[in-house]
């Protein structure tokens, strides 16, 4: 009984899925370095109960008695420090504020330091209460820990949609290239293929080691670091699936006339590169200038980054994402189309 024949899109694929199976190097980016980098992060930034406020005292007339006042408060760890280390430790962030003794006493902090101008608020409550002052009323603290609040369970989003976007542009827009280099499309030319059945072949298979990645990475962080998932896993499938199809097509446009692999680097990392600082993966897009929030926002990185955040943390509906969605579908079928039209093969 003669073999069953398969059409050229699925033979590409199940091609270009043996491919990138044989590149140990392709499966340490899109697997192994995604889960290192949050298990680094996510012990790095794990939750902690509070910490005391490190408060320096320069030494000098006074010192000793600034420093008993301060070990009064609890939530302060005063230590006298010598004039000529007040400006490195402060630089370091080892001491949040320096008390410099006098009548009245010198706090020198750094403004621009959040932790340093919390620290001063601390410290000279503390100094004025060492003195004789009273507080009008004693306020009854309710402490809330919300989910999702922590910064790993706002990072691990942006690490998933970072993966995403770098896959897809290079495990695509690498390997044209690099069959092109090689004079491997050209010999594709000649058989029953169509154009648009070799650029959808890497799209497809893009898409079958999608699972896979968006799966271990999700579930690493959810049993090691408890990270919530408020929304449906089939909700963040979709905008997994929307975001790899979109830079998938990426990929493509950014291959369809490189020539050499050092141009198509170039290409990638270019496309990347504003991607990787303005769309919110380490921190959020909001604290550049309201000017440059409508190029921010356009940027398909920032659509997957706000969809993935609000799947997992805000538990967001699909009729919620209606923007982000559709960001990312012309980011991928306008992509597509051109580089269907000038895709070169040799």
């Amino acid at each position: 009984m003669p073999d069953r024949v398969r059409g050229p899109l699925v033979e590409l694929t199940v091609a270009r899925f043996r491919e990138f199976l044989r590149e140990p190097e392709a499966l340490f980016w899109s697997f192994g370095f995604p889960l290192l980098m949050t298990l680094a992060l996510g012990v790095a930034f794990r939750s902690q109960p509070p910490q005391p406020v490190p408060v320096g005292v320069q030494r000098g007339d006074g010192d000793q008695a600034v420093v008993n006042a301060l070990a009064r408060d609890p939530s302060i760890v005063a230590r006298a420090l010598d004039p000529s280390d007040v400006d490195r430790a402060l630089r370091n962030g080892s001491v949040h504020v320096v008390v410099v003794p006098g009548t009245p006493p010198a706090y020198r902090f750094d403004p621009t330091r959040p932790e340093s101008r919390l620290g001063r608020l601390a410290v000279d409550g503390a100094l004025q209460r060492a003195t004789g002052r009273s507080d009008a009323f004693a306020p009854r603290d309710v402490e809330v820990v919300t989910p999702g609040s922590r910064y790993i369970d706002w990072l691990v989003p942006g690490l998933l949609g970072l993966n995403i976007m770098s896959t897809g542009l290079w495990s695509v827009g690498f390997s044209v290239v690099y069959a092109r280099s090689r004079k491997l499309l050209k010999r594709l030319t000649a058989t029953p293929m169509r154009r648009s059945h070799y650029l959808a072949s890497h799209v497809v298979a893009r898409l079958a080691f999608l699972a896979l990645e968006a799966g271990v990475l999700v579930g690493v962080a959810r049993f090691v670091f408890g990270i919530p998932i408020a929304g449906s896993p089939v909700t963040l499938g979709v905008v997994c699936l929307v975001g790899a199809l979109s830079f998938g097509g990426l990929g493509l446009l950014l291959a369809s006339r490189a020539r050499t692999v050092e141009a198509v680097s170039g290409l990638l990392n270019l496309a990347m590169l504003p991607m990787w600082v303005l769309s919110g993966v380490f921190f959020s897009s909001e604290h550049f200038p309201r000017a440059m929030q409508p190029f921010i926002q356009a940027l398909p990185l920032t659509a997957l980054n706000q969809a993935l955040r609000a799947v997992m943390i805000d538990g967001a509906s699909p009729a919620d994402l209606a923007w982000q969605v559709v960001n990312l579908v012309l980011w991928g079928a306008v992509s597509f189309a051109i580089a269907l039209r000038i895709f070169r093969w040799q």
